[in-house]
């Protein structure tokens, strides 16, 4: 029998200033997958290897560059991995597709993660495999090892998450599996016949409240920065004093930001960070002066200020004065002849769905 179904998963936003690998958001911002499963439609997709055809909007964020094969596109190689997990060598016969991506790339908002959940999802669903959200999230997390941005894509609102250390036996499944996934060679001769299992409760999470009052302004500049660049900068070890300095303000900022009303006395400072974004300026003309500048003393309705993730993207939470707080942002950014829009979100409070058609 044909089904579809529409599958939806939110950007994110990670660290939240002294969060570092720790806090993310889930941000009204969705890349959304349309999927449909023909048998009858088994000729539309037989020029792919594991009977997916694969497309695009238009107006997808890559729509020129990003792959269409699925053994080499991200969301579909993870969809082939989880699949592969449960002895399902390829999609069902006659799956299609469609893919709408307003998630800029290499931003700092999180599009890798949101491929990857949408991808474990995608094999979730077309496998029928029952999988709940926290299962899922191991599958996602034996690709993605940093949980931050894909705990606040899988559940959405605003959350705190870590990796748990693993047992000896669960180390020995800790290779990267889409390498296995791929075909010879690739991923080397006869790999992923039998992809090995995640672990089970890689990571654990908490969900903080929020204050609906407070919204996400995400200046998104017109360059990327890759995560290994951005992690490349950063120190290998720290002071006691710095990690102090984080830890007290992380304490207080998941407090902080649930309050009512917002209190920018408190948000503003607890925002402040000395592990990742004094390193990441060498990558981002002028972050320095931006995170220090625009304060809630001169725009009224800030509340905090903070790089999204790895950048370049700058994150500003704010009650109000929306447009004058980006468009300072953007004027400061252009002084370095960096071009840059923005968007007004909201929280994306119950993370990644499907909807049955």
């Amino acid at each position: 029998m044909p089904r579809s179904f529409k599958i939806s998963v939110p950007a994110s936003s990670a660290n939240i200033g002294p969060g570092y690998d720790v806090l993310g958001i889930g941000l009204a911002l969705f890349l959304t997958l349309e999927v449909e499963i023909d048998p009858k439609a088994a000729n539309d997709t037989n020029s792919d290897p594991n009977n997916c055809k694969l497309s695009y909007t238009e107006d997808s964020e890559g729509f020129d560059s990003v792959p269409l094969r699925s053994d080499e596109n991200l969301i579909t190689r993870t969809a082939l991995y989880v699949l592969r997990c449960n002895n399902i060598r390829s999609f069902p016969s006659g799956t299609k597709v469609h893919i709408h991506n307003p998630i800029p790339l290499g931003r700092g908002l999180g599009s890798s993660g949101a491929a990857v959940v949408a991808g474990v999802m995608l094999g979730n669903e077309v496998g029928q495999l029952g999988y709940s959200k926290q299962r899922m999230l191991d599958y996602c997390l034996m690709i993605e090892r940093h949980p931050d941005n894909i705990t606040a894509a899988m559940m959405g609102g605003f959350v705190g998450s870590f990796l748990r250390d693993l047992t000896p036996a669960e180390m020995e499944r800790r290779e990267i599996p889409l390498s296995e996934v791929l075909g010879s060679p690739s991923g080397g001769e006869d790999t992923g016949l039998v992809p090995p299992s995640p672990p089970t409760d890689i990571g654990r999470h908490v969900r903080y409240n929020w204050n609906k009052d407070i919204k996400c302004i995400a200046i998104i500049p017109n360059f990327e920065v890759s995560t290994a660049d951005s992690r490349g900068v950063l120190p290998q070890a720290y002071t006691a004093k710095d990690l102090v300095f984080n830890l007290q303000r992380l304490a207080v900022l998941t407090t902080a930001l649930t309050q009512s009303p917002p209190n920018p006395d408190l948000i503003y400072p607890a925002m402040q960070d000395r592990v990742h974004q004094p390193y990441r300026k060498t990558l981002i003309p002028g972050l320095t002066e931006i995170l220090s500048s625009v304060t809630p003393s001169t725009y009224p309705g800030l509340l905090g200020i903070c790089l999204s993730g790895a950048g370049p993207t700058i994150l500003a939470l704010a009650v109000g004065n929306f447009d004058d707080i980006a468009q300072e942002i953007m004027n400061r950014f252009s002084k370095n002849n960096v071009a840059c829009n923005w968007k007004l979100l909201d929280l994306a409070y119950n993370g990644a769905e499907v909807t049955q058609a």
